[in-house]
């Protein structure tokens, strides 16, 4: 990192946590008590501060990791300034953690683009500084970082792991992903990506190693979308699964998240479970259409950099050239949005959350829409992987798999559950340009602001109720 470029992303981390504390302050004298989740969360927190390490709520169904590297923080500090009561585990000092954990993925996003595209030298530090301060106001994750939830602290050690991998620090990636377990349990799909992610430079390495002794200049991501394609990467990866040597080399590389895989499993077999408590409200299911919700919110949410008028005239020009495949791909989409859509209760009842609205909206209005909506998936999916087509074809398929394992289980239409999903796909886009970013920059800043003003000021109540009720993601 240059000495200008140390300064300038000093300044805007500086400046990001100054403008997140104002925030913050803002929010926790509007809603002072605790508030959705946060009555879970903060008294467990709170048992934990007391050193009742043995006392858990039933309701909370991740594991301890947020109250225990809450009580790991606020500790010292509570030790160093001599502080007593019921400030030093308050709600407002419990979610001044996720402020930190917000400042932490400033900082850890930036170094995971600076590696990403380590091949854009000077001329692009500003692209890499802006799209990390861009990506760390995403709205659904930021506004996040203002109350007692796990998403901070999940994204903030997930990532981290991800940083240590790309680095080949695969021991501490490892140890890494049981903290990330530890905020969230379906964490371990990205410990997993990580081993995938080595697995699949392995695939490129030997795939280009064949290609040159068939003299064939093709690199995996340029294998032709037709039946003959398919089935050469097909018997390229049994051939790969059934040589030794490659699955020595595998195993050798990543055998410390096979570990945490292991653990991961005797955890399961031990809880009977992957869900800590609530089950029933957290009951696992093949709801394919998450997918299709994740690529619509990945397509408004990456609209500022990744549209344009190019990509759509190739689209349509793909679209001409193998109109059977993109109806195929159609009637399958619609298929899965007929047999395999789930409506979770939370979705129906809590009008708290904007899922709600849209729902009720759009998803409601007529039978018919969420079939109508099909040919728009189908444009989600092509855009999303034209992004990306950037990467190996093995690298995709390592993240495909890993964003259906993380995502089609879920019951229950969630934006939180697309942050993580999101931020990987994002930060493996090649870097905008400054225009796109600043225009990426305003339409965040304006949705957050939008949140944040209508979580405060748009209270009302409900009818049994004389609590002040909010919205929110």
């Amino acid at each position: 990192m240059e000495r200008f470029e140390v300064y300038i992303f000093t300044a805007l981390c500086s400046i990001n946590f100054l403008i997140s504390c104002l925030l913050f302050s803002k929010i926790t004298r509007e809603q002072r008590d605790p508030y959705m989740d946060e009555i879970f969360h903060v008294p467990q927190a709170q048992k934990y501060c007391d050193g009742k390490f043995n006392e858990w709520d039933p309701m909370i169904t991740t594991l301890p990791g947020l109250y225990l590297a809450s009580v790991g923080l606020i500790r010292p500090v509570v030790w160093l300034s001599d502080m007593k009561g019921r400030v030093v585990c308050s709600t407002a000092m419990l979610r001044f953690i996720n402020l930190l954990f917000n400042s932490g993925n400033l900082y850890i996003i930036y170094l995971i683009i600076c590696r990403l595209h380590m091949k854009d030298k000077s001329r692009s530090a500003s692209r890499r500084m802006f799209s990390a301060l861009v990506l760390s106001t995403f709205p659904v994750l930021y506004f996040f970082t203002f109350l007692y939830y796990t998403d901070a602290g999940s994204t903030f050690f997930t990532l981290f792991m991800y940083l240590m991998a790309l680095y080949g620090c695969h021991k501490a990636a490892a140890l890494l992903g049981v903290c990330a377990v530890l905020f969230r349990q379906t964490n371990i799909i990205w410990v997993a990506f990580c081993a995938g992610t080595v697995v699949a430079q392995k695939m490129d390495e030997t795939w280009r190693t064949e290609q040159s002794k068939k003299r064939d200049e093709k690199s995996p991501s340029q294998v032709p979308l037709t039946i003959n394609g398919v089935m050469r990467v097909i018997r390229f990866l049994l051939e790969f699964l059934k040589t030794p040597n490659n699955i020595k080399a595998v195993f050798l590389s990543t055998w410390s998240y096979i570990a945490v895989a292991v653990a991961f499993v005797v955890f399961i077999v031990l809880n009977d479970g992957i869900v800590v408590g609530d089950r029933s409200s957290h009951e696992a299911c093949l709801n394919f259409p998450q997918v299709f919700y994740f690529l619509s919110f990945t397509l408004i949410f990456s609209f500022p950099t990744s549209m344009s008028y190019q990509r759509v005239v190739r689209f349509l020009q793909t679209l001409r050239k193998q109109p059977f495949i993109y109806a195929i791909l159609t009637m399958s989409f619609l298929f899965l949005v007929w047999k395999f859509t789930y409506v979770h209760k939370y979705l129906l009842a809590d009008n708290r959350h904007f899922p709600f609205y849209i729902w009720k909206r759009i998803f409601q209005r007529h039978d018919l829409v969420r079939f109508l909506l099909g040919p728009g998936y189908v444009f989600a999916a092509w855009n999303f992987l034209d992004t990306l087509r950037s990467k190996s074809l093995f690298w995709c398929l390592v993240f495909c798999t890993c964003l259906v394992a993380a995502t089609v289980p879920q019951k229950l239409l969630e934006f939180r559950y697309f942050i993580l999903p999101y931020l990987f796909y994002r930060v493996h886009v090649p870097l905008p340009s400054l225009p796109r970013l600043l225009l990426e920059f305003s339409f965040y800043t304006a949705v957050n602001a939008a949140t944040v003003y209508i979580f405060i000021y748009k209270t009302f109540q409900w009818p049994d109720s004389t609590a002040a009720q909010r919205f929110m993601w």
